[in-house]
């Protein structure tokens, strides 16, 4: 049995708000917005990587918190960092591991709600510009295609190459983004190789142009390729923010563990109906085929796992230097404070 533990003051407003909250059941308020208006950044908006993010919007999950967001969408989720960095962004919708990252250049950034529990991310060999691949040894010199350079993408190509001696150095990253520029470049012979997400992958897998040497949309094949639980897609903000805009920051949560809450009982129609359609690269049905090979990797109620963090740090620090294992507080680089509230509202 669930214990909701009430302040004075929450349980004062919860009294004024009951009456209200049957003539408007949408409106969910807990403590008066810092902010109400709030500048998301994201690398690659279209891919299943952020499809809680797109069915919060969606939806009108955020408006229903009293938030008005603005989303801005850029090629890869280095770039969406940069934006946070450069002040252009209050929160970014990115992946977790650019908090240890931060952290390493001494700069803090905390995650407060998770939307993926693996990277979704596969690494494939295009098979007109190789046709003769056998081993990783041969991507040396080659080009592999990334959705920008420096972001998860990149971590993930990095990590499988070190597994076999390559370093990054050794080839070179082209960034291609995440949707049809991506599929062109391969398609086109301008990289070779590419590392990325869905539904780009599973288009070029299921029409014959790549051969999956690496594979993280499954629970199973994360654990395989990372050795553990690793948290992907999250929403993080500079840990200041956090503390200065509590009630914002519970109210994204609210939001996005709203949207994963949907997400655990819709169809593949539902998916169809509330996704732009420009999301469908032009093939409804390899849409919904690379939904279903990635659902298991949405988060189901925002909670980071901790063991995640500590394969994340992991993961990182072996093709890395500069991230020192020993320096990092991996309790600084996420709260689940936010989340455990959010998934107690929703029943998630």
């Amino acid at each position: 049995m669930t214990t909701i533990r009430f302040t004075r003051r929450a349980f004062a407003s919860a009294a004024a708000l009951a009456a209200a909250s049957i003539a408007a059941p949408a409106l969910r308020a807990q403590g008066k917005l810092e902010k109400t208006r709030i500048a998301i950044a994201v690398g690659g908006k279209p891919a299943f990587y952020y499809l809680p993010l797109t069915i919060s919007e969606q939806l009108g999950y955020f408006k229903a918190e009293g938030l008005e967001v603005e989303i801005s969408d850029f090629a890869g989720g280095a770039k969406a960092l940069q934006a946070l960095i450069g002040n252009s962004a209050d929160v970014v919708s990115g992946a977790y591991e650019h908090t240890i990252n931060m952290q390493a250049k001494n700069q803090f950034i905390q995650s407060f709600v998770l939307q993926g529990r693996a990277p979704q991310i596969a690494v494939g060999v295009s098979t007109k510009a190789m046709p003769n691949y056998r081993t990783l040894a041969d991507l040396k010199g080659k080009k592999i295609g990334v959705s920008a350079p420096g972001s998860s993408t990149n971590m993930v190509a990095n990590l499988v190459l070190s597994r076999a001696g390559i370093k990054a150095s050794d080839v070179s990253y082209v960034g291609v983004g995440t949707s049809a520029g991506a599929l062109a470049a391969l398609r086109s012979g301008q990289i070779d190789a590419m590392s990325n997400t869905d539904p780009v992958m599973t288009m070029l897998e299921q029409r014959g142009d790549v051969k999956i040497i690496s594979d993280t949309r499954t629970l199973k094949g994360t654990q395989e390729v990372f050795g553990g639980p690793m948290p992907a897609a999250c929403f993080y903000t500079h840990t200041e923010f956090v503390q200065r805009n509590p009630n914002t920051c519970q109210a994204l949560a609210n939001a996005i563990v709203h949207g994963l809450k949907w997400l655990q009982t819709a169809g593949p129609s539902d998916i169809i109906k509330t996704v732009p359609e420009a999301y469908l690269l032009g093939d409804r049905a390899l849409y919904l085929a690379s939904f279903n090979k990635v659902r298991e990797a949405i988060a189901l109620d925002g909670i980071f796992p901790e063991e995640g963090a500590r394969t994340a740090l992991r993961a990182l620090a072996s093709f890395d230097p500069n991230i020192k294992p020993e320096k990092i507080q991996l309790a600084r680089t996420y709260t689940n404070e936010f989340a455990r509230r959010a998934k107690e509202k929703f029943k998630a």
